[in-house]
């Protein structure tokens, strides 16, 4: 009953008088071997392509379906069988999900998601080993319950458990309408393609908790930062809220001059940090409800460099210093800490002292009341070439500042 390869050559006999065939001799050999070891030859190449295609996709890419994508038609044409899936475990909810399929008939597959206690899919998760099914019919379900697989018409399963770094992270389940055979080389490959699946998913989760560990730390960030400057609001009474203020409109501000979110960020944290400095500023000077002396003055005008000694030395805010090392510099280059001029200070920091003296100006103080908004407007129009970038100046008189919220 089985098929066999024969090699066979053969030539006539003639007749030494009339040149007539009479007979015909031939030479056979059964090379069935030689073809089957032929045959595995170019399998086992097309399968280690397979795997290397595989492979590929999966350390240029963390993304899980794309790679289970790449992996599962490699399944069904190398194994030889008509679908395939693969399971994810969770093990919060102790179930496995759906996370990618090929073959089916229906997209019932799709729908996987269930626990332990149910199935092969359990069977192979809670025993760690792989399991083999030659007919599905004989399986033990649970009483009325119809399986998709019943379905589909199909007759063999084969289950292997994905695991790396000693956990299980799901299962790859192959599924035929005729017998399987599974032969050594068979399952050899699918092991291979087992672990290649283990590892993306592993790959994928470590990836996801990463990325969910730097956004939970950047929300850290972000609240302890905004934690200090509403402390310094909050010592410095007269100015409540001048941190929120300033930094909103400071980012649409900057938002008109083509900024974009990732350098945004470290302006916002700039913004809301810009004053940091005043905390090596004594109380005495601080608060002091009269204009400061000239020696005084000298020693307020270090807050900006006591803020660049402060936060410098924390790498996740050095790109956030322009503006609180920087917002005090003038155009002119008659500012301080530095005497920096021009372009040679920080276009966010440019920006941020517009807006800082417009809601400085804006709210009373010990020593004068706010100023309305038309004199504000009109100081800070004065106040271009010298204090402020006139094109800053120019972008800030243009917007529309009363709808601001606080402003």
């Amino acid at each position: 009953g089985s098929v066999r390869w024969i090699w066979d050559r053969a030539f006539p006999i003639l007749d030494e008088e009339t040149g007539r065939v009479i007979s015909v001799a031939g030479i056979a050999a059964d090379i069935t071997e030689r073809k089957q070891a032929e045959q595995r030859i170019q399998d086992q190449i097309a399968r280690l392509n397979a795997l290397r295609a595989v492979d590929t996709v999966i350390s240029s890419s963390l993304d899980l379906k794309l790679s289970l994508n790449s992996l599962l038609p490699h399944v069904i044409e190398q194994l030889r069988v008509d679908a395939a899936d693969v399971l994810v475990f969770n093990p919060g909810l102790l179930q496995l999900e759906y996370a990618a399929s090929i073959g089916f008939h229906s997209e019932a597959v799709e729908q996987t998601m269930h626990g332990l206690e149910y199935g092969p899919a359990g069977d192979i998760v809670l025993k760690r080993q792989s399991l083999y099914i030659p007919d599905l019919q004989k399986y033990p379900w649970e009483p009325g319950h119809v399986p998709f697989h019943k379905k589909e018409n199909f007759t063999s399963y084969y289950g292997v458990p994905l695991v790396a770094k000693g956990q299980v992270k799901g299962i790859l389940e192959v599924f035929s309408r005729s017998p399987l055979d599974p032969q050594p080389d068979w399952l050899d490959f699918l092991n291979a393609l087992a672990g290649q699946a283990a590892i993306a998913i592993d790959d994928a989760q470590l990836f996801d908790s990463l990325q969910r560990s730097n956004f939970e730390l950047a929300i850290a960030y972000d609240a302890t930062i905004e934690g200090w400057s509403r402390a310094m609001d909050l010592r410095d009474k007269e100015t409540e809220g001048h941190t929120r203020r300033v930094t909103d409109l400071t980012l649409k501000l900057a938002g008109l001059f083509g900024i974009g979110d990732a350098e945004k960020v470290h302006i916002r944290r700039g913004a809301l940090l810009h004053d940091m400095g005043k905390l090596g500023v004594p109380d005495a000077i601080l608060f002091k409800p009269d204009k400061l002396t000239p020696e005084e003055w000298q020693i307020m005008r270090r807050h900006p460099a006591y803020a660049y000694e402060m936060l410098s030395p924390i790498a996740y805010l050095r790109p956030a210093l322009d503006i609180p090392y920087c917002h005090h510099e003038k155009w002119d280059g008659t500012g301080y800490p530095r005497g920096l001029k021009g372009e040679q200070i920080p276009l966010p920091a440019r920006i941020f002292a517009v807006v800082d003296v417009w809601d400085a100006l804006r709210s009373d103080r010990p020593y004068r009341s706010a100023w309305s908004k038309e004199q504000v407007r009109e100081f800070i129009r004065a106040e271009a070439g010298r204090h402020f970038d006139p094109m800053v100046v120019e972008t800030f008189l243009n917007m529309d500042i009363e709808s601001q919220p606080g402003f």
